[in-house]
């Protein structure tokens, strides 16, 4: 099976890299989301993401607006009648995510495929509520999913062999490194990620050394792209939380979310998206 058309659930910030990575790639998109305002942040972000490209000199102007025009915008289900996949993209929410797949599973054309992008979540919980098991995965891009080039593909305990190699081939397609993994709480990266993050909010909690210093040695350092905090913030902290919580239910304290992270997102400072994390901006 190929992917000839897909549609993207949820027009957040990845939601939207994800809407542009395959609009790139010369394949159409519905990206869908319940707000308007929303779909029109994303829309812009988009086009923000096209118009670099064309600054510089990755491709013209012609191109990246052929390109814009693969993508539809909607708060409706009537776009999804004719897709070969919809990627979920919502916030990392059991139940919510839950919810989305029962819905999908209703307006889905019967062979088409279900993915998730969830960090974390169990892949056959979301498979069991519908009636396509072995059409459900887990396709888990990373921050920030233009520029990122690993997908997580997560084979659930009823996800078919011709479902994993569709995602495989899309993913190539979307010249990006695929990887497969087995169906458990934060997959590959995330698992050790959030361990990582964990240990470093507890040595900045002890010593007292500056999110800035922390996130400058890890940089120059070359251990990640970017410091702990700087991705968190960029991440959305309700988002680290929600892994942090997933993982520790699952693993133990040794993944439990430090009080900075909780307090923090108690007062509503969630990152870039409203302007105060673990930096102000």
């Amino acid at each position: 099976m190929y992917v000839k058309r897909l549609a993207v659930i949820g027009a957040g910030t990845m939601g939207a890299d994800i809407a542009y990575v395959a609009a790139n790639a010369g394949i159409p998109v519905v990206l869908k989301d319940v707000q308007q305002e929303v779909l029109d942040r994303a829309q812009r972000h988009i086009y923000d993401l096209f118009e670099n490209r064309v600054k510089r000199g990755r491709i013209t102007g012609e191109q990246a607006e052929a390109r814009r025009q693969h993508i539809q915008y909607t708060t409706e289900n009537g776009l999804l009648s004719d897709v070969s996949l919809a990627i979920e993209a919502v916030s990392e929410n059991l139940d919510l995510k839950k919810s989305v797949f029962r819905e999908l599973d209703q307006v889905l054309p019967p062979l088409s495929l279900i993915a998730s992008n969830t960090s974390a979540l169990p892949i056959s919980a979301l498979a069991s509520v519908t009636g396509r098991p072995d059409r459900v995965a887990g396709f888990h891009f990373f921050f920030p999913a233009h520029m990122m080039k690993l997908i997580e593909i997560v084979q659930g305990e009823e996800t078919s062999r011709e479902t994993v190699e569709t995602l495989r081939r899309l993913a190539e397609e979307l010249r990006k490194i695929p990887v497969l993994v087995k169906d458990s709480p934060g997959f590959i990266v995330n698992r050790v990620l959030m361990a990582a993050m964990a240990e470093v909010l507890r040595f900045q909690e002890e010593t007292g050394v500056s999110y800035a210093d922390i996130d400058q040695a890890v940089a120059r350092a070359k251990i990640a792209p970017m410091g702990p905090f700087v991705l968190a913030d960029a991440l959305g902290l309700d988002v680290t939380l929600e892994v942090a919580e997933t993982l520790a239910a699952h693993y133990g304290e040794r993944f439990g979310p430090a009080n900075q992270l909780q307090q923090l997102v108690k007062q509503g400072h969630l990152g870039i998206k409203s302007g105060h994390g673990f930096y102000a901006y």
